[in-house]
């Protein structure tokens, strides 16, 4: 069998940096399930997916503009520490929450003034070419419940999916 749009695939895999770190893998954990042109997963990780025959494997190494983009300078946001609860003490590398209009945004850290916080906005991995080993477990009949949703930030919707 062979993977095509629209299956729900089961697949292991690891995440390497250039610099060799690891920084994700499911290895040793349930293999990661959905459903091929759903955009569930990175564009890159999904195009190394499709054509790929159950039981094999593939190694790609996929450029930010198909993973998580370049770093945005647009992405980060200056903060006056006044706007701070009182109960954090910014640090670099702290991770918050904001709430904004289009929902919640995760935020770190990235410098600390007199006056205020600078918030990076950005995913932890943009602007990063990330290599992947893939293992196609298993191709399954159509989409599940568990990944019927097309969200690209899983759990974002509400839907239950990710549960």
């Amino acid at each position: 069998m062979i993977a095509k749009n629209g299956d729900t695939v089961l697949v292991h895999y690891t995440g390497r940096l250039d610099s060799g770190e690891e920084f994700d893998s499911s290895r040793g954990l349930d293999p990661l399930e959905f459903t091929l042109g759903s955009g569930a997963v990175i564009p890159g990780f999904e195009q190394a997916v499709d054509g790929l025959e159950k039981g094999k494997s593939v190694t790609v190494r996929i450029e930010p503009a198909d993973a998580y983009g370049d770093h945005s300078e647009e992405l980060l946001i200056a903060v006056p520490k006044s706007d701070l609860p009182d109960e954090i003490a910014p640090e670099i590398g702290l991770q918050l929450v904001l709430y904004t209009e289009q929902g919640p945004m995760e935020v770190e850290v990235c410098e600390i003034k007199e006056d205020e916080v600078i918030l990076d906005a950005n995913h932890p991995l943009a602007g990063e070419a990330l290599t992947f080993e893939i293992e196609l477990v298993d191709i399954l009949d159509g989409p599940t419940e568990k990944n019927a949703c097309s969200a690209s930030d899983c759990g974002s919707c509400g839907c239950g999916c990710c549960d």
